[in-house]
């Protein structure tokens, strides 16, 4: 498909740069797919469209502070984001300004930690091996800053910096947050649980590759950024007996539909499992595992828009886009959340 087909223009004054208070305050739009309707609703509200028997499945992944700032031996100043790690001390990193980086470079953060450049890729990312003294992810807490997406130009006060934190938030290793979980809070899940909505989640780490604008004219020949997820065997099992059973699966996510979808494609099944995926999904895939999805509104011409379009017809997504704005949803990140919102499943 042409790119341009996934394209709308957005006003700046809705892009949020911060995020509501409390979290589940802010903006609910959900939309009925089937009859092609739409409800505006405020996010603690989403308790009235899941039932008892529904699995809300969640990334549990954790931002890092992925953002550190070193110096050449020159005295210039790089900014590094840590995009995956490859190997225990070995990372795969964006380095700003890009070109004063070259293999064999060495950087100096403080005197507990330094990186070498290894390589540099077809993609211009660099590769670089960390040296350090004691314990690398408290130096990475006490140096980095949470890498927030490029539209956000108000920088996050470190006393702010767990608003870019889901609530849930366990384990990995994310150079961006799973933003369609900011809106939960403990007390809106415990009112979930207590009406008989399954809560589970899965692991995947948010790469940079969610912002990277699409390059290519065809979507087709666009090449998916690679993530890593887990799957335990606890939420395989609670997921497919749910699916054998025909109740719902709702993604809060595309990083979570991105992992469900992934496991399915390749074992037919939803298994425990840790791996890498590059999948892409668009207009055309069928899902397999996922019914209904809680996310936030995307970038125009992004893989994320093109996602949405693939659960929904194309036009009515640009429709209700256009009516949020009419509407003034806040947009991105820290924006306001979308339900896609299917009362059973295809």
């Amino acid at each position: 498909m042409k790119i341009k087909l996934f394209d709308y223009e957005l006003p700046e004054n809705l892009i949020a740069q911060k995020p509501a208070t409390p979290r589940d305050s802010s903006r609910l739009l959900v939309v009925n797919p089937v009859d092609k309707t739409t409800e505006d609703r405020t996010f603690h509200e989403i308790s009235n469209y899941l039932i008892s028997g529904d699995v809300l499945v969640v990334n549990h992944s954790k931002v890092i502070p992925a953002r550190i700032f070193g110096k050449k031996s020159t005295g210039i100043t790089i900014e590094l984001l840590l995009l995956k790690r490859l190997e225990k001390d070995i990372w795969e990193c964006l380095a700003k300004p890009g070109k004063k980086v070259k293999v064999g470079d060495r950087l100096e953060f403080s005197d507990k930690l330094r990186a070498t450049c290894l390589e540099i890729t077809e993609e211009g990312s660099r590769i670089m091996q960390f040296y350090y003294e004691g314990i690398f992810e408290e130096i990475l807490d006490e140096l980095g800053e949470m890498p927030l997406p490029p539209y956000i130009t108000r920088k996050l006060p470190k006393e702010e910096q767990s608003r870019y934190q889901t609530v849930y938030h366990k384990s990995g290793e994310s150079a961006a947050a799973p933003t369609a979980g900011l809106h939960f809070t403990y007390e809106l899940l415990e009112k979930l649980k207590e009406k008989g909505v399954i809560l589970t989640s899965v692991m995947l780490n948010v790469g940079l590759g969610t912002f990277r604008p699409v390059q290519v004219e065809d979507t087709d020949e666009h090449k998916m950024h690679v993530e890593y997820y887990e799957i335990t065997e606890e939420a395989a099992e609670i997921i497919s007996k749910a699916m054998k059973e025909n109740r719902r699966i709702i993604a809060v996510g595309t990083t979570t539909i991105r992992v469900l979808e992934s496991v399915f494609s390749k074992y037919n099944q939803v298994k425990a499992t840790k791996e890498w995926t590059n999948i892409f999904i668009q207009p055309g895939f069928k899902f397999q595992v996922v019914d209904c999805l809680i996310t936030n509104f995307h970038l125009p011409q992004s893989t994320l828009l093109m996602l949405i379009s693939a659960m929904m017809d194309r036009e009515f997504v640009l429709k209700v886009y256009k009516e949020a704005i009419d509407k003034e949803y806040r947009f991105f990140s820290f924006g306001d959340a979308m339900f896609i919102n299917k009362e059973k499943k295809c």
